[in-house]
């Protein structure tokens, strides 16, 4: 029998995902990718449109996160699963295409205060659900994107006896995004952290990430670096009002490396910060250049 270990990404298809799973490859990893649209658009994810040769060592499956039937018989077996999936903007879609909502009210939503639903937890969720309640179920939310997916993926792959857990939080919200953004996140962190102890489960806590091979990402990274250099000015006085827009970005490569570095690291669990994120990713570079 093989020893290789054996990951599921749950977003292997995305920005981050898609590198994720080519490092887990370059370590002879078995590595399984679920969305809902299987194999990238590659154009969209690398500089090319043709598939990288590493690519046609993945399993690019189907699935829907807010549907953990379709996508719990691909846990089974797994070493690691990780979640790589959310959303910066609210939107029904549905309600703005339509125009029975304009993109004014959609925002408004979002900056709302208004009681949300619990978590699929809270709500007694059963696998064979839709885990979005009815009222938010043409639409994505922080709630059912941000944290809801996440908590249902980590309960299915804590019950199929995967060892460790990787979640893609953030370093922090932003003044344009609203609160629940990020507070969504931390939820999902400490509600998988306290109902999951068996598995170790790791929070990365990335900040803005680019790419050469998404440009629009490299002139957005300069000015985020500018506000991190603010930020490190002024000795982090304003860091909560700034939250991800005064951290350092950071390469997609690098956190993608340094995640598949800190799977294969028992002693790394909880929360994952930017400096660790750094020093994950230079360990995994040193090991290869040895």
């Amino acid at each position: 029998m093989s020893s290789a270990k054996r990951l599921v990404v749950c977003g292997g298809n995305g920005f981050l995902g898609s590198r994720i799973c080519k490092y887990a490859v370059a370590r002879g990893w078995d590595v399984t990718s679920i969305s809902r649209s299987g194999e990238p658009k590659w154009n969209a994810v690398t500089s090319s449109a043709s598939p990288p040769s590493w690519a046609h060592k993945v399993t690019w499956e189907r699935g829907d996160i807010f549907r953990p039937a379709t996508y719990v018989s691909l846990l089974k077996g797994a070493d690691f699963v990780v979640h790589s999936m959310g959303i910066l903007l609210e939107a029904d879609y549905k309600g703005v295409v339509s125009g029975q909502e304009s993109p004014i009210q959609g925002l408004r939503k979002a900056f709302s205060n208004e009681r949300r639903p619990g978590n699929p937890l809270e709500r007694k969720v059963s696998g064979e659900d839709d885990i979005r309640p009815p009222e938010t179920r043409e639409q994505l939310t922080y709630e059912n994107m941000n944290r809801d997916s996440a908590i249902m993926l980590a309960k299915e792959a804590a019950r199929e006896g995967a060892s460790a857990f990787v979640y893609i939080s953030a370093a922090g919200g932003a003044p344009v995004l609203p609160a629940r953004y990020i507070t969504t996140k931390r939820e999902a962190e400490s509600t998988i952290a306290s109902e999951f102890p068996r598995m170790r489960g790791l929070f990365f806590r990335p900040p803005f990430m680019y790419d050469s091979s998404r440009p629009i990402t490299v002139p957005m990274a300069a000015m985020t670096g500018a506000g991190a250099l603010f930020n490190g000015f002024t000795r982090g006085l304003f860091s909560n009002f700034l939250g991800a827009a005064g951290a350092k970005p950071l390469k997609a490569d690098t956190v993608a490396e340094a995640v598949v570095e800190a799977l294969g690291d028992q002693s790394v669990r909880g929360p994952v910060e930017v400096p660790e994120i750094e020093e994950l990713a230079n360990k995994s570079w040193r090991k290869n250049m040895l």
